[in-house]
């Protein structure tokens, strides 16, 4: 089952980084559940592949609903990007998604407005270098990367 996020009201701000080929390091802040960090193996979609994005939700509600809900999720998140775009599907205006699987199979995803996201310029990204470089250190060793080795698939880093 996939969980939205209380279809994003409970996603208050954060970064994604996809900087590095292959995966994406990030802090989310949640309702009822404050900071989570991710490590997620995978990519972000050709139209911010990567870039560091940076969103903070006019939406934000901090109810009690959250706490039920996504209260005893995975913290820090480990697992496979889905997608992430800020131009998910051709046939709806164009919008940050973010969704990924966890390493329980844990489905998660959360939408926001248009304006509530944005690629972090080069001035800012000096100032996002030392919590990603942080969460990848902290998460690196729980994480496996595909390596391409003749006959390996892949391998505990």
């Amino acid at each position: 089952m996939a969980q939205k996020f209380g279809n994003g009201r409970w996603v208050r701000e954060g970064f994604l980084d996809n900087r590095v080929e292959g995966t994406v390091i990030g802090r989310i802040v949640l309702a009822a559940v404050g900071p989570v960090d991710l490590f997620l193996k995978g990519n972000f979609k050709a139209d911010i592949a990567g870039e560091i994005i940076e969103f903070r939700n006019r939406r934000f509600e901090e109810d009690d609903t959250a706490a039920q809900v996504i209260g005893d999720m995975e913290n820090p998140q480990i697992g496979t990007v889905n997608l992430i775009s800020f131009d998910p599907h051709p046939n709806l205006v164009p919008h940050p998604y973010v969704e990924w699987f966890s390493g329980r199979s844990n489905h998660f995803r959360f939408e926001l407005e248009p304006d509530d996201a944005w690629v972090v310029a080069e001035e800012r990204r000096a100032t996002i270098d030392g919590q990603s470089r942080a969460i990848r250190e902290a998460l690196a060793d729980r994480v496996v990367v595909d390596r391409p080795r003749s006959g390996e698939e892949s391998e505990w880093i």
